[in-house]
């Protein structure tokens, strides 16, 4: 398969059929992303979708400057945090519908504690949501969530160390 900029360069010049390479190639990834935060296939379908959505109104001006997984990492990053900011009265609000946890047998007490720790990051403040988000979904370096997210690289290590943190004392409080 072509690599990403030379697809994108082809969808440029017109070329709808690069795109849809492009989605291909990338669409796993995306939806595996917003599959681990949402829990929820259909959310992560949405998702996805929204963010190819995105994709295919701003490519045409992508300048190549940083690279496009960088690119690609930015929108999914910003379409999460957005999905978590909306949902978060939602959450709040349907707390009575969760299951009592004495009902709860062993083989789904390890689906609670993810369930618990996404919970928890979605509490986070946007910029350490953000950082554990590239951090724990997408396996990226400090290096590359500093490229994603703008901040340096140190910043990017602070921000994670703190929630953790925070994810620990939240998650030993319940």
């Amino acid at each position: 398969m072509p690599e990403d900029n030379d697809l994108i360069r082809q969808f440029q010049y017109g070329d709808e059929k690069s795109f849809d390479k492009l989605v291909e190639k990338h669409l796993n990834n995306v939806f595996g992303f917003f599959l681990k935060v949402t829990r929820n296939s259909m959310t992560a379908e949405d998702l996805a979708q929204d963010v190819f959505m995105k994709l295919y109104k701003n490519l045409k001006n992508f300048r190549h400057e940083s690279s496009f997984s960088t690119y690609l990492f930015r929108i999914n990053a910003n379409t999460a945090n957005s999905w978590i900011t909306r949902n978060k009265w939602k959450n709040i609000l349907h707390l009575d519908q969760a299951p009592d946890r004495g009902e709860i047998d062993s083989s789904t007490e390890s689906e609670w504690a993810r369930k618990e720790l996404w919970d928890g990051i979605s509490r986070l403040p946007k910029k350490q949501r953000t950082v554990v988000m590239l951090r724990i979904s997408d396996s990226l370096s400090y290096k590359e969530i500093a490229e994603v997210t703008g901040i340096s690289e140190g910043s990017a290590k602070v921000n994670f160390h703190h929630a953790i943190k925070r994810l620990k004392e939240d998650l030993n409080n319940e």
